[in-house]
């Protein structure tokens, strides 16, 4: 079996300056339903952002490696980036199954040539998929055409009286620059499984009636908003490679393209922490979380999804999850950053990581292998989740767990670097 290459290497080629950057991943229609609320967001010079991201300036967090009071931390310093205003959701990732599971279907078992571009001179193995006549079919897996089915029946399985994908056949290749920590760094190729675990809240929850959210969550649309769980760190970093391609492909079209080259990855843990917190600089007393909203009659609502209490979790409007623009975003435009689901970001993680990263653009990588021990495939996962008390939402708190255990109630979202635009501080002369 053949898997589909990328091998862009997380890097696409995109404007940045005063044109609106175009292109990017975005849902219209998730925008037409969950429509922001008026914030306060920041106001000063800023990038346009491309849809569906947010602009963060640069700033500064105190950086901690754990919340205990003899840990003081110390400031780090992040570079202006743009950052998804809200989780991944199930109908994102859902695209991105089934572009792979395209993929496989049309260069591993339908060997059509009307499924591919009439190149010149291009070998055997080299063919490039036409996708404007792929989408008209898009996803082949559903289709009911009889012939099709019988070619790509080993790419599917039966679930009860339900066909679906089979996981083992569709995974999503693509080269990225290897991080050992301090050692040399090379490219290689990796090849990831990326359907999510369905049924992560049984295998999370064993003792609990979920099988309904098993059954369902992923698939139905009635979940498309909600944020996508069950995917491992692996198959979220498989992800963003697959998003920056699918950003370039788009924005290649703008015709302010000026060939810069910016990365899109998970958030390294210091951005994320920096875009939860709300604020330019740590020493500013305005609070970076809303725990609740006013209500009527006086009374206050909670604006976070989490869980307040043994055994009390719908007081704040949900038992699991929500939609992902659910509740007032932060001062910055995002929302969720802390509840719903905790988060992946890029780092490894080490209790004493604030002791030996840098103090600018902070990030802790290493690409464990898996013949690794688990201490070496431990990331950084930020946030707090649906299933987690208060203390887990202190925009400082650090958890981790292993890069291939997926989990009901951490999800991820995706930052894209920037530049940082000139300030009234930086005026000192006309030019």
């Amino acid at each position: 079996m053949k898997t589909y290459l990328r091998n862009y290497s997380n890097h696409l080629i995109v404007v940045v300056g005063i044109a609106i950057l175009v292109g990017c991943f975005s849902c219209s229609s998730h925008n037409a339903i969950y429509k922001a609320p008026n914030v306060n967001a920041f106001k000063a010079g800023k990038l346009p952002a491309p849809p569906g991201m947010v602009y963060i300036p640069s700033g500064t967090i105190l950086f901690k490696g754990s919340l205990d009071s003899g840990n003081v931390g110390k400031n780090v310093s992040v570079s202006a980036f743009f950052i998804d205003e809200a989780e991944v959701t199930n109908k994102q990732y859902r695209e991105f199954v089934n572009w792979v599971a395209d993929s496989v279907a049309v260069t591993d078992y339908l060997n059509d040539d009307q499924y591919f571009l009439e190149t010149a001179g291009e070998q055997v193995g080299q063919k490039r998929i036409n996708w404007a006549k792929v989408k008209k079919i898009s996803p082949i897996w559903k289709s009911n055409n009889s012939s099709i089915q019988e070619r790509i029946a080993p790419m599917l399985e039966m679930q009860g009286n339900r066909r679906t994908l089979n996981p083992e056949m569709i995974k999503y290749r693509f080269s990225y620059l290897q991080s050992k920590g301090n050692s040399k760094k090379e490219y290689v190729t990796d090849s990831v499984a990326i359907m999510p675990v369905e049924d992560i809240w049984t295998k999370d929850f064993p003792n609990a009636q979920l099988a309904s959210l098993d059954a369902n969550y992923f698939t139905h649309p009635s979940f498309d908003y909600y944020p996508v769980v069950g995917v491992t760190w692996r198959q979220a970093r498989a992800f963003t490679d697959w998003r920056a391609n699918e950003m370039a492909a788009t924005v290649l079209k703008n015709s302010y393209l000026n060939g810069y080259q910016l990365s899109l990855s998970l958030p390294t843990e210091a951005q994320w922490q920096y875009a939860a917190s709300g604020k330019l600089d740590p020493q500013d007393t305005i609070a970076g979380l809303r725990m609740t909203i006013d209500g009527t009659e006086g009374k206050k609502k909670l604006a976070v999804n989490f869980k307040q209490g043994e055994g009390t979790y719908s007081r704040d409007g949900a038992t699991f999850t929500l939609p992902v623009k659910s509740y007032m975003p932060n001062a910055f435009g995002v929302y969720n950053m802390a509840g719903n689901v905790s988060e992946w970001t890029l780092d490894a993680y080490s209790p004493s990581a604030v002791v030996f990263v840098n103090d600018l653009n902070p990030a802790l990588l290493y690409d464990a292998e898996t013949k690794d021990s688990d201490a070496l495939k431990r990331k950084v996962v930020r946030g707090g989740s649906w299933k987690d008390n208060g203390e887990q939402l202190n925009s400082e708190t650090r958890n981790y767990s292993v890069d291939y255990e997926p989990h009901s109630y951490i999800g991820f979202r995706c930052v894209m670097s920037a530049f940082e635009m000139p300030t009234i501080q930086s005026k000192t002369r006309k030019y």
